[in-house]
């Protein structure tokens, strides 16, 4: 960005956007954390919380505009999303206050839940560029799109169940779910290469681990994701019966990708999934409609503040 687009001491403030529906901490508590937090590093900021859907995208914008030194992200994969769609393909880096009730994106990249750990990584910290995927509506994802099983169950844990339990909504949404995996048929077209199969869910993944922080050991989605590698990673699990729920997770969970019909890995630039009939879909854990789904990977869109 240009020097004339830069306000006067904007460049050495922090911008920094709090979604107040976002995890357990009362809004009101956590401004004055995240203040005392910013203060006691000398690091000056302004911080606007969200008021409504896309509104941290629309701060994030305004705050490239502006020439900030940095945009922070304060609640959960969902709100990270919005502003990467605004940050993507700025000179303006990302810094992560996990908050919500995953905090995945953060965890993969190191950066810690603790609120004064996460701003020594946005005040001390460097940048790493990473990947994002887009999809055709022009809004960016940085964790995974999703169409069929995995939507149902965001779909069914609603912010006011994990307002109450936690991750627990999800394992409540998950176990629900197995019970009876429903399956589409899908038609899956990578960089112009077309697979159909029956299965019960269908995954784009950007990084890598899933249940970060929320269980002792991470579980690898897939053998080769990663958030610098330029491409998305298509993850199929076609598990018709609560067996096949259980024998799948074993062998996610413990590396064992090849050899079982019922996983097929795919890596591309341009994804497209079709189904029939449609399916759900969730982008970074919010619901997306129903598919068909377009992404693409866009190497390098974002700079992350992260540790040494």
């Amino acid at each position: 960005m240009s020097d004339a687009l830069r306000l006067p001491g904007q460049s050495d403030r922090f911008f920094v956007i709090l979604n107040p529906t976002a995890g357990a901490l009362e809004p009101g508590r956590l401004r004055r954390m995240l203040g005392g937090a910013f203060a006691h590093r000398r690091a000056a900021f302004d911080l606007v919380e969200t008021e409504r859907a896309k509104h941290a995208e629309e701060l994030a914008r305004e705050a490239v505009a502006r020439g900030y030194r940095a945009v922070v992200s304060v609640g959960g994969d969902g709100t990270l999303a919005e502003v990467v769609t605004g940050l993507a393909g700025s000179d303006v880096p990302l810094g992560i206050v996990p908050q919500g009730t995953a905090n995945q994106v953060a965890l993969n990249l190191g950066i810690p839940n603790n609120l004064e750990k996460a701003v020594d990584v946005i005040v001390a910290g460097h940048t790493e560029p990473m990947d994002l995927g887009q999809l055709d509506d022009g809004s960016y994802f940085a964790l995974i799109a999703g169409a069929g099983w995995d939507a149902r169950v965001m779909a069914i844990a609603t912010r006011e169940m994990k307002d109450r339990w936690g991750f627990g909504a999800y394992l409540y949404a998950g176990i629900r779910e197995s019970l009876a995996p429903a399956s589409a048929r899908y038609r899956i077209t990578a960089d112009g290469e077309t697979i159909e199969v029956e299965a019960s869910t269908v995954l784009v993944a950007n990084v890598g681990e899933i249940l970060t922080g929320l269980i002792p050991v991470g579980v690898k989605l897939g053998p080769k994701i990663s958030v610098r590698d330029g491409l998305l990673d298509v993850c199929v699990f076609a598990a018709k019966s609560i067996p096949d729920v259980a024998a799948v997770l074993w062998r996610v969970a413990s590396g064992q990708f090849a050899g079982d019909e019922r996983m097929i890995y795919l890596q591309a630039r341009e994804v497209t999934i079709e189904s029939d009939p449609p399916v759900v879909t969730q982008v970074d854990g919010d619901p997306h409609g129903k598919t068909p789904l377009t992404l693409r990977a866009v190497p390098d869109a974002v700079r992350v503040l992260v540790g040494e």
